[in-house]
C-alpha cells in the first residue's frame, strides 16, 4: 500500500481505539453504554480487510467486536458511538445494541446484518457469495463478477453450526467467500482448546478439500497487509474459498463486565507487547512515514475528532419510543439492500379472477405449476433444497423444474437446514428471490437460530434491509401414517416468530393463489403444505391460472351457517365439513387460510351471527394458535356469545406412528362432530 493508504488505515485503527477507551473509561461506567465489547487488539487486521473490499458488490458479515471493519467500511465516527448510546441517530434507531452492526454500500462492501448470536454470520455471507455468482453467470450482469462475500469471526464461532454448514457449502461449490477468522486464543474466559483440537482451526482445516487456508500474524503491519490482500485477491479471481487464520491479542475483556482475571498475568503482558498500535507506530517510524513527534501529532488529531463525533452522539435526541412499534413487516418503503424493491423492481401484477385451466389437479401440483409459472417470469426467483434437482423433491413439488429452468436456478443442498436458510438470508439480502423447501416441519429445528434472525432483520436495522424470501414446508400427518418426526404441524410456533407471514392452505386453487402472492411479497413467509391433502381428492382444483393471487389475511367462508362458527386451517378444514354433515349442525366453515395475518373481521362477523364459536387445529392443544383465536374473541367479542369458545385439537403429545394411536390424538371426524353437538346445546 502507498504512504496515503497506510495513513487512512491508521487513522481508523486509532479512531477505533480511542472510541473504545472513551466507552470503556467514561461512558459505560456512567451507564451512559450499557453493552460495550471492546475491538482494542484486532483493530489492524481488520481495517486492513475493509481496505481490500472495494468492488461495489462486496459484502461482509460481521460479528460483536466489529467496529474497526465496519468504520472501514465507511460508518461515521458519530454513528459509531450513537449505535451503545442508542441515540436516534444510530444505523438502528435504538433498536438494537450498537455492536450488532448492519451499514448500506458506502464504499463498495455492504455490512450485511449482524446477528447476536455467535456463528450466525456464516451461512448468510455463503448466499451473498452464491448470489454473486448466480448475477453475474446465469443473469448475465457483469458488475458483480469478482465480487465475494467475507465473513468476519472469532476463534470460539469455528465451534458452531452455521461455521460447518458454510465451509460445507462454500468448499463444494467453489464460492468466492473468505472465512476471517480473528483468533484471540479465548472465547470469553474458555481457551481455544475447548473451540477445535489443538485450539488452531487452520492445522486442522489443512486436508479440507478446496479450501486455501493462511495464517496471518494480525498484528504485523507488512505480513498482515501482504497476505490480506492476497488472500482477497485469490478469492476475488473466484478460484473458490479461503480461510484466513489472523493471530490478535484481545486486550480487553470479553465485554465490559469482563476483568479477564482467568488470564495469567505473563498472559496479559505479553499480548500487550503484541498491541498492533504499537507496531504500527514502528513501521511508520522504520517506513521514514511519521517520526515520533509527528505520530503523537498524528493521533492528537484524530483523538480530538473522536472526541468531537462522541460529542455530537451524546447530543443526539433519544428515539420517538413509538418507533419500536414499526417496521416488523414491509410497510412500502423499500429497503436499501433485500430483495427486489430494494432495487426498484416492482412485482409483476396479480389478479383475483380465476381462469380456469385443464382437468382438476391436486395440491402438489398446483405449487408446482406455480413455481413453474413464477420460474419463468422472474429471474431472480431460485428454488432449492435437499433433493429438489433432480429427484424433484420428496414430494414431487419440483419434478422436470431443474430440467426447465437449470441447475443454477433449480438445486440440491447439503443436508444443512442452517445452510438453506441461511444461505437464502444472503441471497435475499443480494436482490435474488430464494424458495429453498424444508422437508419437513420437524426437520426445520437446526434453522431457528437463522428464521429467528431473518423475521426481526428489517425491524433490527431500521428498515434499511430485508430478506423477503419463501420457505416451503410439507406438514402434518400423512393419508397413510403419522409419526413423531414427519407429521409436525407446529403452525403456532411460527405464529409467534415475529416478523414472518404463515401461509397454510387447504385446497389446490389457494395453494396457488397464497403461494404467488409470498412470491412477490416482500416479506419472509411459510408455506405449509399439508402433507394429507398434498395428492388426495379433498385437496383437488382447477388451476387458477398464471395471475391468480389471494390476499393475505382473508378468510374463505367454506359453509354458511346461523348455529355455529367453526374456525379452520389446513386439513382440519376438509375434517369439519364431514363433521358438520355427520352432526347435522347448522355450522359456519371459515377456513383462515394465513395464521399471519389472521382475518379478525371474518371471524367477528361470523360469531355475532352465530353466537358460538370452535377453533379447530392440529397442532397441540396448549399455546396453539387456537388460543390466540379464543383469546381474541373473549377480550373483543365476548358480548356476543352464548357459549365458551370451544378448542378442539390434539393433546400436547407427538404423533403416534400407529394409525389407531393417531386417531386417538388427532382429532377425529366422530370425535369433532360430537363436540359440535356439545357446543350447540351448551
Amino acid at each position: 500500500m502507498t504512504k496515503t493508504e497506510w495513513l487512512n488505515v491508521a487513522r481508523t485503527v486509532v479512531a477505533s481505539r480511542t472510541m473504545d477507551i472513551i466507552e470503556e473509561t467514561e461512558l459505560a461506567p456512567s451507564g451512559k453504554v450499557t453493552y460495550q465489547f471492546s475491538a482494542r487488539g484486532h483493530e489492524l487486521a481488520q481495517v486492513l480487510l475493509a481496505s481490500q473490499l472495494r468492488q461495489g458488490h462486496d459484502a461482509a458479515t460481521v460479528y460483536y467486536r466489529s467496529r474497526p471493519f465496519v468504520l472501514g467500511a465507511g460508518l461515521t465516527l458519530e454513528e459509531g458511538f450513537a449505535g451503545p448510546l442508542a441515540s436516534s441517530g444510530s444505523r438502528n434507531g435504538g433498536r438494537d445494541i450498537g455492536v450488532v452492526h448492519h451499514l448500506p454500500n458506502r464504499q463498495g462492501v455492504t455490512v450485511l446484518p449482524a446477528s447476536g448470536d455467535v456463528g450466525a454470520q456464516y451461512t448468510p455471507a455463503v448466499g451473498w457469495a452464491q448470489a454473486c455468482v448466480y448475477r453475474a453467470e446465469t443473469m448475465g450482469e457483469d458488475a458483480w463478477r469478482g465480487a465475494i462475500a467475507v465473513a468476519l469471526g472469532g476463534d470460539g464461532s469455528v465451534a458452531t453450526n452455521g461455521f460447518w454448514a458454510a465451509l460445507t457449502i462454500a468448499t463444494t461449490q467453489r464460492l468466492p467467500m473468505l472465512f476471517f477468522i480473528e483468533d484471540n486464543g479465548y472465547g470469553i474466559s474458555v481457551p481455544g482448546q475447548f473451540q477445535t483440537p489443538g485450539a488452531n482451526i487452520a492445522a486442522n482445516l489443512a486436508s479440507f478439500a478446496g479450501l486455501r487456508i493462511i495464517e496471518v500474524d494480525g498484528t504485523n503491519p507488512d505480513e498482515a497487509e501482504r497476505l490480506i490482500s492476497k488472500t482477497v485477491e485469490y478469492v476475488r479471481e473466484w478460484k473458490g474459498p479461503a480461510l484466513l487464520r489472523v493471530r490478535v491479542p484481545r486486550l480487553c475483556g470479553h465485554s465490559g463486565a469482563d476483568n479477564q482475571a482467568y488470564k495469567p498475568a505473563e498472559l496479559r503482558a505479553e499480548e500487550e507487547a503484541r498491541d498492533p498500535l504499537g507496531r504500527i507506530q514502528d513501521f511508520f517510524a522504520r517506513k521514514k512515514y511519521l517520526s515520533e513527534d509527528d505520530w503523537k501529532t498524528f493521533t492528537a488529531e484524530i483523538e480530538a475528532q473522536v472526541r468531537v463525533a462522541c460529542d455530537a452522539a451524546l447530543a443526539q435526541p433519544r428515539p420517538v419510543p413509538a418507533d419500536a412499534l414499526t417496521l416488523a413487516f414491509d410497510e412500502g418503503k423499500p429497503p436499501l439492500h433485500g430483495g427486489m424493491a430494494s432495487e426498484g423492481i416492482a412485482a409483476l401484477p396479480v389478479s383475483d379472477v380465476i381462469a380456469e385451466q385443464g382437468s382438476r389437479i391436486n395440491l402438489i401440483e398446483a405449487v408446482k405449476r406455480t413455481l413453474d409459472a413464477e420460474l419463468q417470469n422472474n429471474p431472480r426467483l431460485v428454488v432449492f433444497g435437499e433433493d429438489v434437482g433432480v429427484k424433484g423433491g420428496v414430494h414431487g413439488a419440483t419434478v422436470d423444474l431443474q430440467v426447465r429452468h437449470g441447475a443454477a436456478r433449480v438445486f440440491d443442498t447439503s443436508l444443512s437446514e442452517e445452510g438453506i436458510i441461511g444461505r437464502a438470508v444472503g441471497m435475499a439480502l443480494a436482490g435474488l428471490v430464494p424458495v429453498p423447501e424444508i422437508q419437513f416441519r420437524k426437520y426445520l429445528d437446526p434453522a431457528t437460530e437463522q428464521i429467528n434472525d431473518c423475521g426481526t432483520l428489517r425491524w433490527r436495522t431500521n428498515g434499511d434491509f430485508a430478506a423477503p424470501m419463501v420457505v416451503r414446508i410439507p406438514v402434518g400427518f400423512s393419508k397413510r401414517t403419522g409419526d413423531p418426526w414427519h407429521s409436525v404441524s407446529g403452525e403456532a410456533i411460527f405464529a409467534h416468530t415475529i416478523g414472518w407471514r404463515v401461509a397454510m392452505p387447504s385446497t389446490a386453487q389457494d395453494a396457488v393463489g397464497l403461494l404467488r402472492t409470498a412470491l412477490r411479497g416482500n416479506d419472509p413467509t411459510f408455506f405449509l403444505e399439508h402433507r394429507a391433502i398434498q395428492d388426495t381428492a379433498p385437496g383437488r382444483g382447477v388451476y387458477p391460472g398464471d395471475d391468480y393471487a389471494i390476499p393475505f389475511g382473508v378468510a374463505r367462508t367454506v359453509r354458511q351457517g346461523t348455529k355455529i362458527t367453526i374456525v379452520t386451517w389446513g386439513e382440519m378444514v376438509h375434517r369439519a365439513i364431514s363433521a358438520v354433515n355427520l352432526s347435522g349442525i347448522d355450522a359456519e366453515i371459515l377456513d383462515l387460510r394465513t395464521i399471519v395475518p389472521w382475518d379478525r373481521e371474518s371471524v367477528f362477523e361470523s360469531v355475532r351471527k352465530t353466537h358460538r364459536c370452535m377453533v379447530l387445529h392440529e397442532d397441540t392443544m396448549t399455546g396453539g394458535f387456537g388460543a390466540e383465536i379464543a383469546a381474541t374473541i373473549g377480550t373483543d367479542g365476548f358480548t356476543h356469545l352464548d357459549a365458551p369458545v370451544q378448542r378442539v385439537a390434539p393433546p400436547d403429545v407427538p404423533i403416534p406412528y400407529d394409525k389407531g394411536m393417531m386417531d386417538a390424538v388427532i382429532p377425529t371426524i366422530e370425535m369433532v362432530a360430537q363436540k359440535i353437538r356439545d357446543l350447540a346445546a351448551w
